[in-house]
Order: structure tokens, then C-alpha cells, then sequence
């Protein structure tokens, strides 16, 4: 089942895409409260099929990240207790997921979001990433043939 989860500045968590309205989107928090809001065109919202990892050479979409640490824990919530640990704590244990990120762009804090997002998915039974999370081409692609 492909969707499009949404994280939004500001906002703590992700979001699925429910629908479109006039001047919004209706997102769901992906939480327990699983429950329905709108987000407005002045809210920064991104797919995470939009975002990569900087890596020494080329920047590997979130979904092989996300893939990646979903191997390394066997399926499960992270291992680390990442609130907690330390820079150098995290920046080793993420070495493991991406060996080759690159540790001047990388920040701590981009380790944390990453894993709690992965811990979000994971409570929400979202888990192939390689197929849920593919960049689409969107709505906005012109679908006329030339003649």
C-alpha cells in the first residue's frame, strides 16, 4: 500500500496523507490518537520520499536509510536509546546503518529525528520502505501526449 507520510515543521511526529481539501491537506498524526487535522500551504510539509542522507559521495534516499536500519534491528524500534546518548554514541551507532554519511553535514539532531521516525513507522506497521516511501512524480506532471 503505497502512501505518503509527511513530516511538518514545527509539528512533532509524521503525518499520512488523508486527502486534499481547498486550501489544505488533511493529514493523521501517526500516533496512537491516529487522528485527522488539517495543514496548511503556510506549514513547511515535506514527503519523506523527498528526503536523503548526505553521504560522502551521493545522497542516499531516506527510504534505503530507513531500509537499512530496519535490517540492522531485525524489524524492531531502535536498539539505542537515542534520547540520551551521547553525539559520539550516536554517530557510531549510525555508522552502522550508513557507514559512509558524511559526519560534517550529518548532525546529532538529524540522527534523532531519523530515529524516531523510524520508531513512528515501525508503532504504524509501516515497514517496506523500498516500495511505501518511492518518490512519485506528483500531481502535477502534464500527462498530454504530443501528436
Amino acid at each position: 500500500m503505497l502512501q505518503t507520510i509527511l513530516a511538518i515543521s514545527g509539528k512533532p511526529g509524521l503525518y499520512k496523507l488523508v486527502s486534499r481539501a481547498t486550501n489544505s491537506l488533511i493529514v493523521e498524526v501517526l500516533d496512537e490518537t491516529h487522528r485527522r487535522m488539517p495543514a496548511f500551504a503556510t506549514d513547511k510539509i515535506t514527503s519523506l520520499a523527498d528526503i536523503a542522507m548526505y553521504t560522502e559521495t551521493d545522497d542516499v534516499p531516506l527510504y534505503k536509510v530507513l531500509a537499512n536500519l530496519r535490517d540492522l534491528e531485525e524489524g524492531k524500534t531502535v536498539s539505542i536509546d537515542f534520547k540520551k546518548a551521547g553525539g559520539q554514541e550516536l554517530r557510531e551507532y549510525f555508522g552502522k546503518v550508513l557507514p559512509e554519511f558524511d559526519r560534517d553535514r550529518v548532525h546529532n539532531s538529524d540522527i534523532k529525528k531519523l530515529l524516531q521516525w523510524y520508531n513512528i513507522l515501525i508503532a504504524n506497521g509501516i515497514t517496506n520502505f523500498e516500495e511505501e516511501m518511492q518518490p512519485t512524480d506528483g500531481d502535477n506532471i502534464d500527462d498530454r501526449k504530443e501528436e
